[in-house]
């Protein structure tokens, strides 16, 4: 995936189409947008960092894990098999990217006393108590050859989707062309979500 830094507005879609898609529980995020200030009064500007896993190629996460619960799955995707998950946390120490969320309890339902919607009740099935959630870049849609959710809502485009193995997809061009760069290099996890910077 390529981020386009120049065209994200901070709006929230990919947060909001993400968790929609995922029937992500109250206070898991799998996307996410950070804010943050750049210059100086009166020259400040507002920006946008929108964060996911990142799909490490050399993911420490994988490596910290003991049970193998976070395995390698199709397409060089880094998944979670709940099954095996204990939740020790040892993969959210390992990730420089802050990815991965603690599901500690079972998922509540978003407006206490409420009870769970019908959407809650079929997607939090997903979501085990005390184990490990994060992006798995909408595999269930990749599989239907759909692009991740996120990249489908995204108002502005800025999100591009693709496989960096063939040379001719927009976002290996990107990758090769030195516009687009991964965050965090020298960490060392040639990860697979790569950004377009603003300046």
């Amino acid at each position: 995936m390529v981020i386009d830094l120049r065209k994200c507005v901070g709006c929230n879609s990919c947060t909001a189409a993400c968790k929609q898609a995922n029937a992500t529980p109250p206070g898991i995020f799998w996307s996410k947008v950070l804010n943050y200030e750049t210059g100086e009064y009166p020259q400040a500007r507002l920006r946008f960092l929108p964060m996911l896993c990142m799909h490490c190629q050399e993911a420490p996460c994988l490596e910290a894990c003991p049970t193998g619960a976070t395995y390698r799955g199709e397409g060089g995707l880094v998944l979670v098999n709940d099954d095996l998950c204990i939740g020790c946390r040892y993969c959210i120490m390992a990730c420089p990217y802050e990815a991965r969320s603690y599901n500690s309890t079972s998922p509540q339902d978003y407006y206490a006393g409420k009870g769970l919607t019908e959407f809650e009740q079929v997607g939090y099935k997903q979501h085990p108590k005390s184990s490990i959630e994060k992006c798995n870049f909408c595999a269930p849609r990749l599989r239907e050859g759909k692009a991740p959710a996120c990249v489908n809502t995204c108002p502005s485009e800025a999100r591009i989707f693709g496989d960096l193995d063939d040379p001719e997809s927009q976002v290996a061009k990107l990758v090769a062309g030195g516009l687009a760069k991964p965050r965090l290099e020298q960490q060392g996890t040639r990860p697979s979500v790569f950004y377009i910077d603003l300046d």
